[in-house]
C-alpha cells in the first residue's frame, strides 16, 4: 500500500477471542484532525506505544499517541496472556555465541521485563488484568527433550544465578495438567497469565488520564521531515513532533509510512482457541494450580485455563486470515492432550501475528536522529514490549541503554522478503515431521 492511499480502517474484523468477549468495556478515543504539536508522535497504541507513552510522560515531555484501528487491535489484544522471563534464543545458546556478560544482561533483560508487568499493573490498578505470577510447567512429551529441559534448567541455576526451577516427574506432571501424555517437566516460578486485553486497555486508561492525547482511527499514512521536526500525518490532520516512535511491530505494513519495518520481520501467524466453560468437576481436574503450560515439541503447543476454559495455542496458522485448518489442527492437538475435551465445544477461534526476526530477538533503538523503534518480539512480547517502553524513553531523553543484543544496529533485513511466507511453511512442515517421530 503506498503512503498515499487510505482504507476502511473500520472494516478491518476484530478478533473473535474469549479476551474480546470478556474485556472491560474500551474507552472510546477521539479521531485525529487538525494539527497537534508533541515532543514525541508515537506511531501504535498496543503494550510497545503504550509503554513508552507512559515512560515518556512520566518524563516531563509529551508524547501524543496515534493508532490506525482502536487500542489492542492487533498482537497486544490477540496474544495468549502468557508473561515470561525469556527470549526465542535461549539463554544457552546466548552464552556459546556471545559470552557470558552478554548473556548475563540479557537475563537482567528478561527478568526486568516480567516486572515491568507487575510494576503497569500496580501504578494504574489494572484489577482486570488479573496478573498471575505462579509459574510455568515445560511438560516434555518424551525422555530426550525432558533431559534436555532438566540439563537446561540446572544450567540456569549455576551459571546465570536463575531461582530454581523442580523438576517434576510424570504423575506431578498428570496432576498439574490433568493429562497422562507427559513423562515429566519442569517448573519455572516467576512466569504467569495475564487479560490480555484488559491489561492493555487498563493501559491506555491510565496513560490517558495521565493526560497523554491518544487517537484511533488514525492510520499514520506518511512520515515526513519539515525542517528541525518531522510530521506524521493521518487522513484527517497531523502531528508534529520533535521525534518519533514506530511501535507497529508485525502490523507495520497497515500504512505504507512503516512498511519498510515489515522488511526486518517473518510473520508468523499464532492460532488459539478456547472451549465453552468446563463442567466444574472436569474444570477442577485440569490444570488446577492456575500455571501456565508448554510443550516441549519443536511446534510448541502452549494450555492454561481462564475461567473454566481451556484456552490452547500454538503456531503453524499462515497466510493473512484465521485459518480453519489450524484451528482445527488445534482442536486435535488439544484432544490429544486432553481426551476429555473431545466433546466439549470451542465457544472462540483468534489468531494474531508474531513478529519473527532473524537472530530470535526483538530490536530497539534509534534508526535515525529522529525516529525509534521497538519490535520483534518472537513470541514472547507481553513482558518484553512493556518493558521497550521504558528503554525507548530513554533513548528519546538522548541516553544510551545497554540493550545488549536487542540494539537496532544488528536488525537484518529479511532477504529474499517476497519469499518469507513460502519459507517459513517449509521450515514448520519440517518441525512438524521431527516432533511427529520423536525427535
Amino acid at each position: 500500500m503506498s503512503a498515499g492511499m487510505t482504507r476502511d480502517w473500520s472494516a478491518l474484523p476484530s478478533a473473535n477471542s474469549l479476551w474480546e468477549a470478556t474485556a472491560e468495556p474500551a474507552r472510546a478515543f477521539p479521531v485525529l484532525s487538525g494539527e497537534q504539536q508533541a515532543d514525541v508522535v508515537i506511531i501504535g497504541a498496543g503494550y510497545t506505544g503504550l509503554s513508552a507513552a507512559h515512560h515518556i510522560a512520566k518524563s516531563g515531555l509529551s508524547p501524543v499517541v496515534l493508532e490506525a484501528n482502536r487500542p489492542g487491535w492487533g498482537a497486544s489484544g490477540r496474544n495468549g496472556g502468557v508473561i515470561t522471563a525469556k527470549f526465542r534464543l535461549s539463554f544457552r545458546e546466548i552464552d556459546a555465541a556471545h559470552g557470558r556478560a552478554t548473556a548475563k544482561r540479557m537475563y537482567e533483560i528478561a527478568h526486568e521485563s516480567t516486572d515491568m508487568v507487575e510494576e503497569l499493573v500496580g501504578e494504574y490498578g489494572i484489577a482486570s488484568a488479573n496478573l498471575t505470577r505462579t509459574g510455568q510447567v515445560k511438560a516434555a512429551h518424551n525422555e530426550t527433550t525432558l533431559r534436555a529441559a532438566i540439563e537446561e534448567a540446572n544450567w540456569m541455576t549455576r551459571e546465570m544465578g536463575s531461582t530454581a526451577a523442580i523438576v517434576l516427574d510424570k504423575g506431578q506432571v498428570r496432576d498439574e495438567t490433568g493429562s497422562d501424555i507427559f513423562v515429566g517437566g519442569v517448573l519455572n516460578p516467576g512466569s504467569g497469565g495475564i487479560h490480555p486485553l484488559n491489561y492493555l486497555r487498563g493501559l491506555a486508561d491510565g496513560v490517558a488520564r495521565r493526560g497523554v492525547p491518544i487517537f484511533q482511527g488514525s492510520p499514520v499514512v506518511k512520515l515526513r521531515r519539515d525542517g528541525g521536526v518531522i510530521v506524521a500525518e493521518t487522513p484527517q490532520g497531523a502531528v508534529r513532533a520533535k521525534q518519533a516512535v514506530i511501535a507497529t511491530n508485525s502490523y507495520s505494513d497497515l500504512t505504507g509510512a512503516t512498511a519498510d519495518m515489515q522488511r526486518t520481520l517473518i510473520p508468523f501467524r499464532s492460532a488459539m482457541v478456547a472451549t465453552e466453560q468446563l463442567p466444574r468437576n472436569l474444570a477442577g481436574r485440569l490444570m488446577p494450580t492456575g500455571r501456565t503450560y508448554t510443550e516441549t515439541k519443536r511446534m510448541m503447543r502452549w494450555f492454561r485455563m481462564v475461567d473454566n476454559r481451556v484456552i490452547f495455542g500454538g503456531r503453524g496458522a499462515f497466510g493473512k486470515q484465521d485459518s480453519q485448518a489450524a484451528f482445527d489442527a488445534l482442536r486435535k492437538a488439544m484432544v490429544g492432550i486432553f481426551p476429555d475435551l473431545a466433546d466439549v465445544a470451542l465457544a472462540y477461534k483468534w489468531s494474531g501475528l508474531v513478529g519473527m526476526t532473524l537472530d530470535s530477538v526483538p530490536h530497539i533503538g534509534r534508526i535515525d536522529d529522529r525516529t525509534l523503534v521497538s519490535m520483534g518480539y518472537n513470541g514472547a512480547g507481553v513482558a518484553m514490549s512493556s518493558l521497550m517502553g521504558r528503554y525507548l524513553a530513554a533513548f528519546v531523553r538522548g541516553e544510551t541503554p545497554d540493550v545488549g543484543l536487542l540494539d537496532v544496529s544488528r536488525m537484518k533485513t529479511i532477504p529474499f522478503y517476497p519469499l518469507r511466507e513460502p519459507a517459513v511453511r517449509m521450515v514448520a512442515g519440517w518441525y512438524q515431521f521431527l516432533d511427529a517421530i520423536g525427535r
